[in-house]
């Protein structure tokens, strides 16, 4: 019998995973929608298997990451993005959860259904999570038709929903990350110029710009970036210097 307004039990243990999911972590956005998929197979009653897709609100034409908990499901997943069809590009689309009671007598999706027969898929489900500018697909699969209960797919969407949480905190570590480190490279690059810079105003009794523009025409002329020039400079007068002592 099914309980209207009914939800799925969550273990204190599935909560501290889930809470997890949407906590920064060095891991990639890839590593992050394999754990959803490993979660929900663990979880999601009759889940004998997941693949999880991250797309761009608006524009499904190319999966941006994706993670699946065994190859057979990973080409289902792939082959749909290949063919820009199949019920997970359609929940990708429409933004609506789609369910499939028995592959084998479901006629929604004819080129799709066989190639999920022939790798033991006898039911599934699509559940889809908008995180701003990003969507996250979770597909559940069963090994025998009814195995999946739909009213246990609100823990598959609450699972998209943490993935996705989850991919964007990562991304937002990953643009963080980079920037800082190209702000230390740029701040790294300025202070070797510098050093350069001042080794030839010694060396030419010039100014600032003079030797800066020295530095410009050497790094023109050798084809070699300025920044390298200016490191071998400061290198060899280093070296220079521990000779004199």
């Amino acid at each position: 019998m099914t309980l209207v307004g009914y939800q799925p039990q969550i273990s204190s243990e599935l909560a501290a995973h889930v809470a997890r999911l949407g906590l920064v972590h060095e891991a990639s956005a890839t590593a992050a929608l394999r754990r959803v998929t490993e979660l929900a197979t663990h979880t999601v009653q009759g889940c004998a298997g997941a693949t999880a897709v991250r797309w761009s609100a608006g524009d499904i034409s190319e999966p941006l990451d994706q993670a699946g908990t065994h190859p057979d499901l990973a080409y289902l997943s792939e082959i749909q993005c290949a063919r820009r069809a199949g019920p997970m590009i359609e929940v990708a689309r429409s933004e609506v959860p789609a369910f499939c009671d028995d592959t084998l007598a479901e006629t929604r999706w004819p080129d799709y259904t066989p190639l999920a027969l022939q790798r033991g898929v006898r039911c599934f489900a699509d559940t889809v999570h908008r995180a701003g500018p990003m969507i996250v697909t979770l597909t559940v699969y069963g090994a025998v038709p009814g195995a999946l209960d739909r009213d246990e797919l609100s823990l598959g969407s609450l699972l998209a929903a943490q993935g996705g949480a989850a991919v964007s905190n990562t991304r937002m570590y990953e643009d963080a990350h980079r920037t800082a480190t190209q702000l230390r490279q740029a701040v790294e690059a300025r202070s070797i110029v510098d050093q350069a810079k001042g080794v030839l105003m010694h060396a030419m009794g010039c100014d600032a710009e003079t030797a800066f523009n020295e530095l410009k025409r050497i790094s023109q002329t050798r084809h070699v970036k300025l920044t390298a020039i200016a490191q071998r400079i400061v290198s060899g007068h280093r070296a220079e210097g521990l000779d004199h002592r």
